[in-house]
């Protein structure tokens, strides 16, 4: 479902966020902002609905990776029934741990790129989950000279950089001959 009213939208993630922090008897706050400003990041699509986290439990929240920060993000976008391609229009975030996951990712696909270009070769990244995918395939989509693809399945799957007209040759054997 195309997310079309984002105030109802909002409301919405606004009532299930009520009923399982109160429920769980979390001490957190939250504040959710419709459009909010943009960042400043032409390349990475801003999110359209962001919910702010703040509170004694935050540690919670950011504990193992955000597992429960990307849970609940889960779980809001689950309840808005958003397609796949529009997950990134909701944005959870607790003391700006996203931002710098963000940054570090756009720091890593700098690296990458970097490399791609002196070496002529592509780079692998490591497993990663969709929405980083997503972010590396943006942060490298300018200004052309390289290519990126997702290749693998479930939790393996990782982006590739490739130099934009990069072609295989054979498979080299390296070590010894018997």
């Amino acid at each position: 479902m195309p997310l079309t009213d984002k105030v109802a939208a909002a409301n919405q993630i606004n009532d299930l966020l009520k009923m399982i922090l109160s429920g769980a008897g979390f001490r957190l706050k939250y504040r959710i902002t419709v459009n909010p400003p943009a960042t400043g990041r032409e390349d990475w699509r801003q999110p359209e609905i962001t919910v702010q986290f703040a509170g004694p439990d935050s540690p919670i929240l950011l504990a193992r990776n955000n597992a429960l920060l990307n849970a609940l993000e889960h779980l809001a976008v689950k309840a808005l029934h958003l397609e796949s391609e529009e997950h990134d229009r909701i944005g959870f975030d607790c003391e700006n741990s996203r931002q710098v996951h963000l940054e570090e990712i756009r720091m890593a696909a700098d690296v990458a790129a970097e490399r791609v270009r002196k070496s002529g070769m592509p780079y692998k990244f490591a497993p990663m989950n969709s929405r980083d995918r997503r972010a590396i395939h943006l942060a490298l989509s300018q200004p052309g000279d390289l290519r990126t693809e997702s290749e693998g399945e479930g939790p393996q799957r990782c982006v590739v950089v490739y130099p934009k007209d990069y072609k295989p040759g054979p498979v080299k054997h390296v070590g010894r001959r018997r």
